[in-house]
């Protein structure tokens, strides 16, 4: 059996998800791509009201919705009190689903988290979402989130982690191991630019993979990362899929390490 990631609650996940970021423009093809996915076991579909891609989502999940683990994300412009009950309640009709498996608020807004996370607690109460969790926090932020009433619900962190951009192994990663609290990497293959390093070539010739399938494996490499890329392809997502049945060696390791060096002082978080 594949290794799972779990979450507070005791759900599980496979660590490789399905992002939706920029889809929109071949609709039936990716619709079809994201069902492929489900079939595959890669449930964790991920969405935001920012991204459009809600009704598509739900459209690729109408008929499985019980196999599909769902994640959206409020604007920090709607993260309000009310603003994020209202936010919630758009991205369900949206999505035509009565529930919201994960729900994160997307990056740091004007306000306090205090009114953003006492939303959040009581969607959950209502069984509107099923979790929460935070988007694009580092560690100090996520520290204060810790120290809220329900604070402690909080089950998951969304943040950008690829090969060129490993900051958060210096100190997020650890204390998010730590405080059993999941990272999703959003764009785990930096958009794409590295599938031609020689590094990564030659690893993926030795393991009779493509680099797409070194990266991610790359990412999933640890027990409490989960990879999202986006597949807007039925091919492509077997493709991300084939990343699973790779074990990367410790030569694999050390020559990317050379590549694309680990973090040796705190770098601020990227992403938005």
């Amino acid at each position: 059996m594949k290794r799972l990631i779990s979450f507070r609650d005791g759900r599980q996940v496979c660590p490789l998800g399905q992002g939706t970021y920029q889809m929109g423009r071949r609709r039936n093809e990716e619709i079809q791509a994201l069902r492929r996915g489900i079939d595959l076991g890669l449930t964790l579909i991920d969405t935001a009201e920012m991204y459009g891609t809600e009704d598509l989502v739900g459209e690729a999940v109408r008929d499985c919705r019980d196999k599909a683990f769902i994640v959206s994300k409020v604007l920090p412009g709607n993260a309000s009190y009310e603003g994020t009950k209202r936010a919630c309640e758009r991205s369900l009709m949206r999505l035509g689903t009565d529930y919201i498996d994960l729900y994160l608020l997307h990056w740091i807004g004007r306000y306090p988290f205090a009114e953003t996370v006492r939303a959040l607690a009581e969607l959950q109460q209502e069984g509107k979402i099923l979790q929460w969790g935070m988007s694009n926090l580092d560690v100090a932020d996520m520290e204060h989130i810790l120290t809220l009433p329900h604070g402690g619900e909080c089950a998951a962190n969304q943040v950008l982690y690829n090969l060129k951009d490993r900051g958060i192994e210096y100190d997020l990663i650890p204390w998010s191991e730590e405080h059993k609290i999941p990272v999703m990497a959003y764009t785990p293959l930096g958009e794409g630019r590295l599938r031609g390093h020689r590094t990564l070539t030659e690893i993926a010739r030795r393991h009779n993979a493509t680099p797409t399938q070194i990266m991610l494996a790359w990412v999933m490499r640890t027990q409490n990362v989960i990879a999202i890329p986006k597949a807007s392809s039925a091919a492509h997502v077997e493709e991300n899929a084939g990343s699973l049945d790779i074990s990367l060696t410790e030569e694999d390791l050390h020559e990317i390490d050379k590549a694309f060096p680990a973090p040796k002082h705190k770098i601020p978080l990227a992403g938005w």
